[in-house]
């Protein structure tokens, strides 16, 4: 597999967990938690892989996300 290939699996693998686990923490529906996350600034960063944030932990993202972007959860 080349490097691509394998950062585009990790990056995907990642928004499941992000999804997964905003959904459990805030006891959302799967659908409502993967539409706050694909309509938030801190998807778009790890898409572009800004500032290498696409590494950190799902958890400390999924917290980011919550801290940062609250509108999203109204």
């Amino acid at each position: 597999m080349d490097e691509i290939i394998l950062e585009r699996v990790y990056q995907e693998n990642l928004e499941e967990r992000i999804i997964i686990y905003l959904a459990e923490i805030n006891h959302l529906t799967y659908e409502k938690a993967m539409d706050i996350y694909y309509n938030s600034k801190l998807a778009d960063k790890i898409q572009r892989g800004q500032e290498g944030i696409q590494y950190l932990d799902y958890k400390v993202l999924s917290e980011i996300l919550i801290d940062t972007e609250k509108e999203l959860f109204v």
